[in-house]
Protein backbone atom coordinates (compact mmCIF):
# COMPACT_ATOMS: atom_id res chain seq x y z
CA UNK A 1 0.00 0.00 0.00
CA UNK A 2 1.22 3.54 -0.79
CA UNK A 3 1.31 6.58 1.32
CA UNK A 4 -1.13 9.13 1.01
CA UNK A 5 -0.34 11.53 -1.79
CA UNK A 6 1.67 14.72 -0.26
CA UNK A 7 -0.34 16.95 -2.53
CA UNK A 8 -2.22 19.23 0.31
CA UNK A 9 0.72 19.02 2.42
CA UNK A 10 2.97 22.05 2.78
CA UNK A 11 6.88 22.14 3.79
CA UNK A 12 7.71 24.97 5.66
CA UNK A 13 11.35 26.42 6.32
CA UNK A 14 11.17 25.32 9.95
CA UNK A 15 9.91 22.11 8.25
CA UNK A 16 12.99 22.17 6.07
CA UNK A 17 14.98 22.36 8.89
CA UNK A 18 13.60 19.47 10.82
CA UNK A 19 13.87 17.29 8.03
CA UNK A 20 17.56 17.96 7.36
CA UNK A 21 18.04 17.20 11.08
CA UNK A 22 16.48 13.98 10.69
CA UNK A 23 18.45 13.02 7.06
CA UNK A 24 21.74 13.92 8.88
CA UNK A 25 20.44 11.78 12.58
CA UNK A 26 16.99 9.87 11.51
CA UNK A 27 17.42 8.06 14.92
CA UNK A 28 17.29 11.39 16.89
CA UNK A 29 14.30 12.04 19.28
CA UNK A 30 11.78 14.15 19.32
CA UNK A 31 13.76 15.89 22.35
CA UNK A 32 17.32 15.81 20.63
CA UNK A 33 15.40 17.45 17.48
CA UNK A 34 14.33 19.89 19.43
CA UNK A 35 16.97 20.91 21.91
CA UNK A 36 19.03 20.81 18.28
CA UNK A 37 16.95 23.50 16.49
CA UNK A 38 15.39 25.25 19.30
CA UNK A 39 12.02 24.08 19.40
CA UNK A 40 9.75 23.04 21.07
CA UNK A 41 9.01 19.42 21.67
CA UNK A 42 5.23 19.70 21.27
CA UNK A 43 6.24 21.77 17.54
CA UNK A 44 8.31 18.69 16.78
CA UNK A 45 6.10 15.97 17.54
CA UNK A 46 2.59 18.28 16.08
CA UNK A 47 4.91 17.91 12.45
CA UNK A 48 6.29 15.04 12.65
CA UNK A 49 2.70 13.62 13.19
CA UNK A 50 1.27 15.72 10.61
CA UNK A 51 4.19 14.45 8.20
CA UNK A 52 3.39 10.75 8.71
CA UNK A 53 -0.88 11.36 8.46
CA UNK A 54 -0.12 13.71 4.91
CA UNK A 55 2.34 11.12 3.73
CA UNK A 56 5.44 13.57 3.40
CA UNK A 57 7.43 10.97 5.45
CA UNK A 58 8.06 7.97 2.74
CA UNK A 59 7.93 4.37 4.34
CA UNK A 60 11.33 3.14 5.91
CA UNK A 61 11.11 0.49 3.20
CA UNK A 62 13.65 2.82 0.89
CA UNK A 63 16.14 2.60 3.34
CA UNK A 64 16.99 -0.61 2.63
CA UNK A 65 19.47 -1.12 0.74
CA UNK A 66 18.98 -4.06 -1.98
CA UNK A 67 22.60 -4.74 -2.04
CA UNK A 68 22.57 -6.35 0.94
CA UNK A 69 19.73 -8.83 -0.07
CA UNK A 70 21.45 -10.07 -2.72
CA UNK A 71 20.37 -8.04 -5.72
CA UNK A 72 23.08 -6.62 -7.17
CA UNK A 73 21.64 -5.56 -10.42
CA UNK A 74 18.98 -3.36 -11.48
CA UNK A 75 17.76 -2.00 -14.35
CA UNK A 76 14.98 0.01 -15.57
CA UNK A 77 12.27 -1.38 -18.11
CA UNK A 78 10.25 0.38 -20.22
CA UNK A 79 7.03 -0.86 -21.18
CA UNK A 80 4.31 -0.33 -24.02
CA UNK A 81 0.87 -1.46 -22.77
CA UNK A 82 -2.57 -2.01 -24.36
CA UNK A 83 -4.36 1.11 -22.92
CA UNK A 84 -7.39 -1.10 -22.29
CA UNK A 85 -5.07 -3.39 -19.87
CA UNK A 86 -3.02 -0.74 -17.92
CA UNK A 87 -4.72 -0.74 -14.57
CA UNK A 88 -4.03 -5.06 -14.99
CA UNK A 89 -0.69 -4.74 -16.23
CA UNK A 90 0.12 -2.25 -13.12
CA UNK A 91 -1.62 -4.57 -10.76
CA UNK A 92 0.64 -7.70 -12.32
CA UNK A 93 3.61 -5.81 -12.17
CA UNK A 94 3.42 -5.31 -8.07
CA UNK A 95 2.89 -8.74 -7.58
CA UNK A 96 6.71 -9.71 -8.92
CA UNK A 97 8.91 -8.85 -5.61
CA UNK A 98 11.94 -7.87 -8.11
CA UNK A 99 9.78 -4.65 -9.41
CA UNK A 100 10.29 -1.59 -7.00
CA UNK A 101 9.09 1.03 -8.90
CA UNK A 102 6.54 1.58 -11.61
CA UNK A 103 5.82 4.86 -13.07
CA UNK A 104 3.50 5.85 -15.59
CA UNK A 105 4.86 8.10 -18.48
CA UNK A 106 3.89 10.36 -21.22
CA UNK A 107 5.32 10.01 -24.75
CA UNK A 108 6.48 6.70 -26.25
CA UNK A 109 6.49 4.64 -23.44
CA UNK A 110 3.18 3.74 -20.67
CA UNK A 111 5.28 2.32 -17.93
CA UNK A 112 8.96 2.68 -16.60
CA UNK A 113 9.65 -0.20 -14.25
CA UNK A 114 12.75 -0.74 -12.31
CA UNK A 115 13.42 -4.04 -11.39
CA UNK A 116 16.63 -5.55 -9.53
CA UNK A 117 18.12 -8.90 -9.66
CA UNK A 118 20.80 -11.11 -8.09
CA UNK A 119 22.68 -11.73 -11.81
CA UNK A 120 22.02 -11.61 -15.40
CA UNK A 121 20.41 -14.68 -15.59
CA UNK A 122 17.94 -13.48 -12.47
CA UNK A 123 17.20 -10.27 -14.66
CA UNK A 124 16.08 -12.56 -17.98
CA UNK A 125 13.70 -14.59 -15.71
CA UNK A 126 12.20 -11.17 -14.51
CA UNK A 127 12.25 -9.60 -18.07
CA UNK A 128 10.39 -12.72 -19.07
CA UNK A 129 7.68 -13.07 -16.19
CA UNK A 130 7.13 -8.76 -17.34
CA UNK A 131 6.73 -9.87 -20.94
CA UNK A 132 4.23 -12.52 -20.02
CA UNK A 133 1.66 -10.18 -18.33
CA UNK A 134 -0.96 -9.98 -20.76
CA UNK A 135 -1.70 -6.46 -22.05
CA UNK A 136 2.37 -6.05 -22.28
CA UNK A 137 2.80 -4.94 -25.87
CA UNK A 138 6.39 -4.36 -26.31
CA UNK A 139 9.42 -3.78 -23.32
CA UNK A 140 12.71 -2.26 -23.73
CA UNK A 141 15.30 -2.73 -20.74
CA UNK A 142 18.45 -0.39 -19.55
CA UNK A 143 21.07 -1.92 -17.20
CA UNK A 144 22.16 0.29 -14.41
CA UNK A 145 25.67 0.68 -14.61
CA UNK A 146 26.18 3.03 -11.89
CA UNK A 147 24.14 5.01 -9.40
CA UNK A 148 26.01 8.62 -9.87
CA UNK A 149 22.87 10.80 -7.90
CA UNK A 150 20.82 8.11 -5.86
CA UNK A 151 16.74 9.56 -4.59
CA UNK A 152 17.52 12.65 -2.23
CA UNK A 153 15.67 15.33 -0.97
CA UNK A 154 18.16 16.85 1.06
CA UNK A 155 19.30 20.01 -1.98
CA UNK A 156 15.73 20.95 -2.03
CA UNK A 157 15.43 21.37 1.67
CA UNK A 158 18.65 23.14 1.94
CA UNK A 159 16.92 25.85 -0.20
CA UNK A 160 13.56 25.49 1.61
CA UNK A 161 15.25 26.37 4.85
CA UNK A 162 17.57 29.12 3.61
CA UNK A 163 14.21 30.85 3.27
CA UNK A 164 13.96 31.13 7.27
CA UNK A 165 18.13 32.70 8.17
CA UNK A 166 18.90 34.02 10.89
CA UNK A 167 18.18 37.54 11.67
CA UNK A 168 22.36 38.28 11.44
CA UNK A 169 21.86 36.68 7.24
CA UNK A 170 24.34 34.11 8.43
CA UNK A 171 23.84 30.91 6.38
CA UNK A 172 22.03 27.78 8.14
CA UNK A 173 25.11 25.66 6.87
CA UNK A 174 27.25 28.47 9.60
CA UNK A 175 24.92 28.08 12.61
Amino acid sequence: MTNPEPSDAVVDATDARLLLELIANPRATGVELAARLGLSRNTVQARLTRWEATGVLGSFERRVELRALGYRLSAFVAVVVDQHRLEAVVGELAEIAEVTEVCGMTGPTDLTVRVVARDADDLYRITGQILKIPGVVRTNMALVMQESVGPRTAPLLRRLAEQARPADGRRLSDT
